[in-house]
């Protein structure tokens, strides 16, 4: 046994000469130091031995696995550190070469337009209310006052998951979720992403953003939601911007305008930009009618309210002076990097 623990430690020490990766080197140690290696076979003969030889042999054995394990963990230290001045060469830093410039990006058009509404509306005492993009039909059509048969509701202009879910077509369902769940008195404005089948030009698109309001309380009438919308107008346009309201027709609004805005190029005198009318229509308005009131639990004998909704890529298109809504989905960082 003398022999073979000699034999084990010489082979050992022979294997370890030369400098090794770590993972060498672990399968060096699991060869003659691990549960099945070959060390660990001779000690199993050490029941054979006779008693007086036993101490002697536990002894050596001992010295041989001490010597090969002071050995490994010198060779350990070694890879790591050759392992580690590897890592650092490869990694050194020229402190002399120029730095490289990082390009810092910025807040779409859109997001800046939807950003300084939403901030208007704030000042003035709205809250932001949210909702999902994928809606019931109840919110989108039904609790709107808007009938079966009303064209909005055809597959031609409607994105339908199923018969009962669609992909909202404005972000008035978020007014009725907050009126379910909300008793007047109400202030909210709901920007955010919609859905409709139109074919892509200049100035359509399938998707788009609006940004709705909505005001809920006792005694509100059509003055209130013309100073309002003055106020915005005069906040985002400036002060000499004038709005007018031309009679229209909403399910969910009665009596309900289209509200154009002075020509923000020509100021009303007349242009391109307007068409020689001086006026740009920019968003359509009127009072909430009572069955949507009734609809949302909420008494139309006591309450009264008014809501508008305003397209954001038509206010971009205007305050930027943009001709063509496509470049906003077109990802031209030359283009965007203008605003």
């Amino acid at each position: 046994m003398k022999e073979k623990l000699e034999q084990i430690k010489n082979e050992a020490l022979s294997v370890l000469k030369d400098n090794l990766p770590v993972d060498e080197l672990e399968k060096i140690r699991v060869e003659f130091l691990g549960k099945k290696g070959k060390l660990t076979s001779i000690l199993r003969e050490m029941g054979k031995l006779s008693q007086e030889d036993r101490p002697k042999m536990g002894a050596l054995a001992n010295s041989v696995r001490s010597e090969i394990e002071q050995v490994l963990e010198n060779k350990f230290e070694e890879a790591e550190v050759i392992l580690q001045n590897a890592k650092l060469k490869e990694e050194v830093i020229d402190v002399t070469m120029p730095g490289k410039l990082t390009s810092m990006g910025k807040l779409h058009p859109l997001t800046q337009v939807i950003d300084q509404i939403s901030d208007i509306f704030i000042g003035m005492g709205f809250e932001i209310a949210e909702g999902p993009e994928v809606e019931f039909d109840h919110y989108n059509f039904e609790a709107l006052n808007i009938p079966k048969d009303h064209p909005a509701r055809d597959t031609q202009d409607t994105f339908y998951v199923n018969d009962n879910i669609v992909l909202r077509s404005q972000t008035s369902p978020v007014q009725i979720r907050v009126m379910e769940k909300t008793q007047p008195p109400i202030r909210i404005i709901s920007p955010g992403r919609v859905y409709r089948s139109d074919a892509v030009d200049a100035t359509h698109s399938p998707v788009f953003h609006q940004i709705e309001g909505l005001v809920v309380d006792k005694g509100i009438t059509m003055a209130d939601l013309k100073g309002t919308l003055e106020e915005f107008v005069k906040s985002l346009y400036g002060p000499e911007a004038k709005i007018r309201f031309r009679p229209h027709h909403f399910p969910f609004t009665e009596p309900s305008a289209e509200v154009d805005v002075s020509c923000f190029v020509c100021g009303g005198k007349g242009c391109s930009v307007c068409k020689g009318e001086g006026w740009i229509e920019i968003l359509g308005a009127g009072m909430v009618h009572p069955t949507v009131l009734q609809n949302c639990g909420i008494d139309p004998e006591v309450y009264s309210g008014f809501a508008f909704g305003v397209g954001a890529e038509r206010i971009s298109m205007g305050k930027f002076t943009i001709d063509d809504m496509r470049q906003f989905y077109d990802n031209d960082i030359k283009f965007l990097q203008q605003f």
